[in-house]
Formats: structure tokens, sequence, C-alpha cells
């Protein structure tokens, strides 16, 4: 069995808190923020001892039913019964205890192993809003539909040790692609669920850009480029794009690159079109001349 890593909610990191408030569903933010619970970005909604606003409702809820009330006459704090909550949310589920003919104890596992299918777990990283620091208290996957939250967590479990606080998921639709003569169909890789992950212990993701300097900035991107090809696509569109606005079938003309836009160049093209504008002057100057020695004699 694993070791049993747990760290109760009211001891997280702020920057885990704020990762947790801010990964809080859209509809639930709007709730709460009619209430007045609203807070300002990379701060946590959490009250001094721990508790979300969820956690402080039901503790609220528990305390007016006299369900925290002790055998001693005592009632449960908010620390205390975060604590209980905290340790049924992390208890290690499908095991039990039992007593062996020596006395000695043993974890016995309850009901059968659940493999999963051949899906992959992608990993990407966090969306991170412009003007705020990356957060490495959550981690940012793409998942088939068919994988549940029970599913992501017992795998990053069993299979990296990962411990996880929460769990957040969305659904993305593909968008519909209808060629000519085709029926409607979907994009295979649009479709997935994102499934946003809290961790108890930070993780970053590797080669990060925001981590390095300017020069170690150029040389990554331009090992991508020069290896991965980022941003040929876009290149390649751009000079077509060029080359059919200035031919009508992009046939005949020729990029010639930075010579293009050189000094001498445009100092040639503009005595070629001053040369051209002074031989049109000087040929209708000519046909006037012209017409005024024909129509003289005519007049005489």
């Amino acid at each position: 069995m694993f070791a049993t890593l747990r760290r109760l909610y009211a001891t997280i990191p702020e920057a885990a808190a704020a990762a947790r408030t801010a990964s809080t569903p859209r509809a639930v933010r709007l709730r709460r923020a009619r209430k007045g619970l609203d807070v300002e970005p990379l701060q946590s909604d959490a009250t001094p001892e721990g508790l979300t606003p969820s956690d402080f409702a039901r503790y609220q809820r528990a305390l007016a039913k006299g369900e925290l009330l002790q055998s001693d006459g005592r009632t449960l704090s908010e620390a205390e019964w975060l604590e209980r909550l905290d340790g049924k949310r992390s208890r290690v589920r499908g095991v039990r205890e039992v007593v062996r003919e020596d006395g000695e104890k043993e974890s016995e596992v309850v009901g059968q192993k659940v493999y999963l299918p051949n899906v992959i777990f992608k990993m990407v990283r966090n969306h991170t809003p412009a003007g705020q620091p990356y957060n490495p208290y959550e981690a940012t996957f793409r998942v088939p539909q068919s994988v549940t939250k029970t599913d992501i967590r017992s795998y990053l479990l069993a299979v990296y040790g990962v411990q996880t606080t929460y769990i957040r998921t969305d659904n993305y639709q593909s968008p519909l692609r209808k060629g000519r003569g085709r029926p409607v169909s979907t994009i295979a890789d649009r479709t997935y669920k994102r499934a946003v992950v809290g961790l108890v212990e930070p993780f970053y993701y590797p080669q990060a850009e925001e981590d390095m300097s300017a020069s170690e900035r150029a040389e990554r991107r331009k090992w991508l480029e020069q290896t991965l090809l980022v941003g040929k696509r876009e290149r390649d569109m751009a000079e077509y794009f060029l080359r059919h606005t200035r031919s009508v079938d992009g046939k005949g003309w020729k990029w010639r690159t930075g010579t293009t836009a050189s000094r001498g160049n445009i100092l040639r093209l503009i005595a070629e079109r001053r040369s051209e504008r002074e031989q049109a002057i000087a040929d209708v100057k000519s046909r006037i001349r012209e017409d005024r020695q024909t129509v003289v004699p005519d007049a005489a």
C-alpha cells in the first residue's frame, strides 16, 4: 500500500489556496459574488481556519442542526471540523484492516482491481492570465471524456504517487467541420475533457520560457523553429497570399527577400518613374508644338 501523505486544507500554501479559488467553476463564482463573497485575483476566499465558502456553509448547517455537539457537551470548532473532514477526504478507499490469528494487523483490499482502458493523459501548461505568475500548485490534463474524477485521482496516485486536493473538470466539444460533398464531422483531438488538478507538492513545468533569460529564450525559439518547424505554416501562408496579390496566377513573380527594400533599389525605382514622367511631359509638349505649327500656315 502507498504511504498516506496528508496535508490539512488549513495548512496549504497561499499559492495553492489562491489556485483553488481561481479554479472554482464560473457559476459558483457568480453565486458567491451575488452574496458578496467575491475576492480579488490571486487571493483566497478561505477563512482564517482554512474553510472555503462551501465548507463554511456546511459547518454552519451542521452547527444549527446540533450535529457538532460531542458527548462531553463541547462543540467542534471550525479547525477541528475541518481536520475531520480532511481526514475523510484523504482516506485510502477500498482497504480495510484485518487481524490475523497471531494478532498482527494487515491491510486487505476490498473488491477487485479496476484497469483503465487504453487512454492517454496529456499534460499541458496551466492557463495563466497576462501579468500573473505561473501557479505550481495546479496541473492541467487533457483526458478522454469517459474518464471520471475518481479515475484521475486513482491514476495519479497509483502510477505516479501524486496526491491531489481537488479536481475540476470541463468538457470541450469539437467544432463541426463540413467539406464539399462530405457529411458533417468533428475534429478528433478537439473533443476532450480538461482536468485541473490541485497538487499537494508544487510542480514546475519543465523548460518554461518565463524562467529563462533573454539569450536562452532566443536559443529555444530558434531550436523550435529549426527542429519542429514552429511558425513555418504561418510564414508559408503569408508568402502564398503575397505571391497571389502580386499576380493573377502567382506565376512570373519572384520574391527577392531582403534586397527588395534596399536603398539602391528604392532610388532606382524613383529614378525610373521620374524619367517616365519627364518623357511623358516631353511627348505632350512636342505634340502641342507640332499642332501649333500646322495651325498657323492654314490660317495664313
